[in-house]
């Protein structure tokens, strides 16, 4: 239970834990980058209140609301002192969870996630985006996302539709309208290693905000996934998988 609600935790694998927390849209369905890497660690992946699979966004009204919510989550999935890797939305949260309780998280991977803003060259907003044109942005081909998000045979259509609908909505409570949580004030209390994974055709967050990251993390590495986009272990899981799996050997 997290903040009086109910949170999926999934799990798979054998080994040292490493958890998931995912980007836009949530954790639908389990996805092959998972099961790379549970073929040699345990993946855990918690969903966030709103995320598919976790309710409460509604209870949560400021930043530090959903700071602690994080936290929680992670003592009780039962991942202190483990590796984190949070995607895009998730990596604004986590990052900050990083920097306020720095004993918290082992190693650190961050896949080009929010929290930072520079007006010269902005993120996407991905909550003003045409109806449909999100899908088109998040990977680099359009296909990937929407075989990622196609409702199963034994999902409720409207549901399935809703669930996507509140993830966004949850994300915007927390990053809504720029992404900017002032985390660039914090990022210098992170003690973890850090890895931050781009995708080189990234169309959301621009690359030069791995820089940026890389500037004020002091012990951060930047690789950038070629062919990928936004959601760069959705587009190539084999070649995040790997990426992650040498830094955390």
């Amino acid at each position: 239970m997290i903040n009086s609600h109910p949170s999926r935790v999934w799990r798979k694998g054998s080994g040292a834990p490493i958890a998931y927390f995912p980007g836009v849209g949530g954790l639908p369905k389990w996805l092959p980058f998972l099961d790379h890497l549970a073929q040699s660690r345990t993946v855990i992946a918690p969903s966030l209140p709103g995320f598919p699979g976790a309710a409460g966004h509604d209870a949560l009204d400021t930043h530090l609301d959903w700071l602690v919510a994080t936290h929680d989550l992670l003592i009780a999935a039962g991942l202190r002192r483990a590796d984190v890797i949070a995607t895009s939305v998730s990596g604004a949260l986590v990052a900050d969870v990083a920097a306020l309780w720095p004993e918290l998280i082992d190693r650190l991977i961050l896949i080009a996630p929010f929290g930072l803003f520079d007006a010269v060259d902005p993120p996407a907003d991905i909550w003003a985006q045409r109806p449909g044109h999100l899908n088109s942005i998040l990977c680099a081909d359009a296909a990937t996302y929407k075989e990622f998000v196609a409702q199963p045979d034994d999902a409720d259509p409207l549901e399935w539709k809703v669930e996507q609908m509140r993830a966004l909505e949850a994300s915007a409570r927390f990053l809504f309208p720029t992404g900017n949580t002032g985390l660039s004030a914090r990022l210098g209390r992170i003690t973890a290693k850090t890895l931050l994974i781009w995708g080189e055709l990234d169309r959301v967050m621009p690359f030069s905000y791995a820089e940026r990251f890389k500037q004020i993390i002091k012990h951060s590495v930047v690789q950038q996934i070629p062919g990928a986009g936004h959601l760069a272990e959705i587009d190539a899981p084999a070649a995040v998988a790997r990426a992650v799996l040498d830094f955390t050997a």
